[in-house]
């Protein structure tokens, strides 16, 4: 039923999705998603997408998956210590279930990823070095209850005296290696292979660093290929925010200024903007000045800037400094004149004074001391930053910024293109150069915001930049802008806004202008596995809302569906949609387990065993009767020496260890309620605290587990529950019609499962069980 995959050519839901990712495999463009390792994506790419490979190829591997599933539920079962008809059971549960069905048909990773959690348990449970490959992020759910079940055995091994040093040194060497270091190398190797498959630029590129950018073919690459390495006075530079959060952005300015009130009647400082600009553009070069000198060329030899350095930056375009404002004493007066003239007059409100002298605070009275700080437009606890005008009212810049690389090696590191991070701190005020990442209002043509923040309030990762592109400039500012007027920074020759025409071409020509100094500047594997590994934990993807969205509460109840394809001509469909039967006993099961465990719990601390309990649970072996070293071949432990071969036992001794009545039922039962009730809480519990868009496929692997707790929970009734035999036999009658019942189910919606034949409108709406199936019915 499951190694049959769709062999529709069209593509399916998230099929699109997936079937990208392998292209860009086929074609070795570098791509980034969010929802896994590369290992799912990689085994998809084994079907070589193109246009000569039918896509129903690619879907062969998903359903080879979803079959191999099955007879691993039956091991698992039969690991756990229950009975062969109780696997079976477990087998047939996950045959007859109809999302599991739907999921293997298709080319998505769900599948894989049930695949590799179940061979994960039934590794650990058969004590093997099976590797636990995790195909998507919430797989490691399932690595870390095996982990943790290891981690008590381990610990219950370290206290048997039975053992001697050296052997339990050895069991936890061989557990480490097996459950941390092995899985730790496949891990490496797949974003080794995978990097390495990957080395083009691609559509993902702008959310890595600079660094990681310019390590590919093409793009970035090919922008900066032969930049000078290190940023020298009077380099041109643009500064690309590290965190590219909410979206990667470069420092900009332009010749539009903040405006005199802000919507919230605060005031501004009237000076030029300063934004980040998430596109390239010739308004994101800025060159680097040494405020003790007026020459902006690079000089012979270049003068390198480094760690602690003052520097001014110089807009491009429009030859004003960086700055960042505090209005002081009588300079506050004066500013506050300015703002007033701008809003004073014939038409003027008579609120707006007012609004003017409760924003700056020093507009009555005597000139006096102050420290007011300029607020940002849209975050008012920091600094407003912006590109400095002289409005001839004797207010001086504050221009001046300390140079602080964040990963350097030495206090005496040289400012590297790409490769240094860097944090601009404010020489007068102590503010750092921060991305606040809010959008501007429609004056700020919804850029984004920049700002000083306090260095008091720690560091971010919104407050490093690094050199992106970079260039030696040849050319003194004066020279390109000449004729402009010079303003009354002492600190530079000529800062007067640019004008336009033909100066104004020139400079920018000369910002596009290539580089000459070629250097190499690949990352290594760790550097670049260690970014991608950052980005994939924590980009953002596309949370709105979807049509099949749906809630971790939603899936409990089934009162969600997804529609998957619709025959262009006819009324075939395929949806995924539990079996009502199956997914409502399986909740039910979880719940009853809980509560017989809290029950036997309670009976315990007051001395009464339901469960017996032998002596071969002292050592948690992982199994559930104390016959089970003998059933492999191996007589328990001894004080006198080490384990010894013995014969096999006989059918009854074995046959003994699968029943109810074995002295260690207690640590089944434990160890069948930390492998399946476990299993489901860690792949169910944690989509409460995702940020993400959900579909009910998310919950398909705590469905599994939850799918074999039912015929160890029915088992567990069977043998403990039911007193006599008239009850089991009623029992066992009630097992056979509620599975028929499922089985029922199963080929009601059979239809809708395999999408294979069309139903009449009648019939699709008979199978609308709940509102809230998205059944699709044709009017025509």
């Amino acid at each position: 039923m499951r190694a049959s995959p769709v062999a529709h050519e069209a593509a399916h839901f998230d099929e699109v999705y997936y079937g990208q990712y392998i292209s860009f495999y086929m074609k070795r463009i570098f791509f980034l998603d969010g929802s896994g390792p590369p290992f799912g994506h990689m085994l998809l790419a084994l079907g070589e997408y193109s246009s000569n490979v039918p896509v129903w190829s690619l879907r062969l591997l998903p359903a080879l998956a979803g079959a191999l599933a099955v007879p691993l539920a039956y091991q698992i079962v039969w690991e756990l210590r229950f009975s062969h008809c109780a696997a079976t059971g477990a087998a047939l549960l996950l045959l007859i279930e109809n999302s599991l069905v739907t999921q293997s048909r298709l080319m998505l990773l769900e599948s894989a990823l049930i695949f590799f959690d179940l061979l994960a348990v039934l590794s650990f449970l058969k004590f093997s070095s099976c590797q636990r490959a995790s195909i998507k992020y919430v797989g490691i759910f399932t690595y870390l209850l095996v982990l943790g079940a290891a981690a008590v055995q381990a610990w219950h091994l370290v206290g048997d005296r039975t053992l001697s040093n050296v052997r339990v040194l050895c069991h936890l060497l061989a557990r480490a290696g097996a459950l941390l270091a092995v899985p730790a190398a496949v891990y490496l190797l797949f974003f080794y292979v995978h990097l390495r498959l990957l080395c083009r630029s691609g559509p993902h590129d702008q959310i890595m660093s600079s660094a990681f950018q310019a390590s590919l073919e093409g793009g970035l690459a090919r922008i900066t290929q032969g930049q000078p390495l290190e940023v020298a006075y009077g380099s041109q530079v643009t500064l690309r925010s590290a965190s590219g959060k909410p979206v990667p952005c470069w420092l900009h300015s332009h010749q539009s200024t903040y405006p005199v009130i802000y919507e919230s009647g605060r005031g501004s400082s009237h000076q030029q903007q300063v934004t980040c600009y998430p596109f390239k553009d010739v308004n994101n070069w800025w060159m680097v000045k040494d405020p003790g000198r007026h020459q902006l060329a690079v000089s012979s030899p270049p003068r390198p800037v480094r760690h602690g350095d003052i520097v001014q930056l110089v807009h491009g375009m429009t030859a004003r400094v960086l700055n960042t404002t505090r209005v002081c004493g009588p300079q506050a007066l004066a500013h506050c004149s300015r703002a007033r003239a701008g809003l004073s007059g014939p038409g003027a409100l008579p609120w707006q004074d007012a609004c003017v002298r409760a924003a700056l605070g020093v507009c009555t009275g005597p000139p006096r001391p102050c420290r007011h700080d300029v607020a940002a437009p849209l975050t008012p606890h920091s600094q407003e930053v912006s590109c400095y005008i002289d409005y001839n009212v004797s207010m001086p810049a504050q221009s001046l910024w300390r140079l602080d690389i964040v990963n350097r090696q030495s206090d005496a590191e040289v400012w590297k293109t790409i490769l240094s991070e860097v944090r601009l701190v404010h020489v007068n005020t102590s503010a750092v150069l921060k991305l606040s990442g809010a959008h501007l209002p429609d004056w700020g043509f919804r850029q984004l915001e920049v700002v000083g923040e306090k260095l008091a309030r720690g560091h971010h990762e919104s407050m490093v930049w690094n050199v992106e592109e970079h260039r030696y400039g040849q050319k003194p500012v004066a020279a390109a802008l000449r004729g402009q007027s010079c303003c009354r920074v002492p600190e530079l020759t000529c800062c007067g806004p640019a004008r336009p025409g033909r100066e104004q071409k020139e400079r920018e020509l000369e910002l596009h202008a290539p580089t000459r100094t070629d250097l190499s500047r690949n990352l290594s594997f760790m550097a670049r596995f260690s970014e991608l590994q950052w980005r994939m934990l924590t980009v953002r993807g596309d949370d709105s809302e979807h049509k099949y969205s749906s809630t971790p509460l939603d899936w409990l109840t089934l009162d969600t569906s997804i529609a998957y394809w619709l025959h262009p001509r006819t009324s075939a469909q395929i949806h995924l949609l539990g079996n009502i039967v199956v997914w409502a006993s399986a909740g039910l099961a979880t719940l009853a387990y809980a509560l017989l465990f809290l029950w036997y719990l309670l009976r315990r601390r007051r001395g009464v065993h339901d469960l017996p309990e032998g002596a071969g649970a002292q050592r948690l072996s992982g199994l559930a009767c104390p016959q089970a070293t003998a059933c492999r071949g191996l007589e328990p432990h001894r004080e006198d020496g080490p384990v010894k071969p013995v014969p096999p036992p006989g059918p009854a001794t074995c046959a003994g260890a699968d029943t109810g009545l074995s002295p260690d039922a207690w640590l089944r039962w434990v160890l069948a309620g930390t492998v399946c009730a476990g299993g489901w809480a860690v792949n169910y519990l944690p989509f409460f605290m995702m940020e993400k868009t959900l579909f009910l496929y998310h919950y398909l692997p705590a469905l599994t587990f939850q799918i074999l707790l039912l015929p160890v929970l029915l088992q567990h009734v069977s043998e403990h529950l039911c007193r006599s035999q008239l009850q089991r036999s009623l029992f066992h009658g009630l097992v056979v019609a509620w599975f028929a019942a499922a089985c029922h189910v199963f080929l009601t919606l059979r239809p809708l499962t395999y999408g294979d034949r069309p139903l009449p409108p009648g019939e699709l709406q008979a199978l609308r069980w709940r509102e809230s199936w998205d059944i699709l019915i044709r009017k025509h």
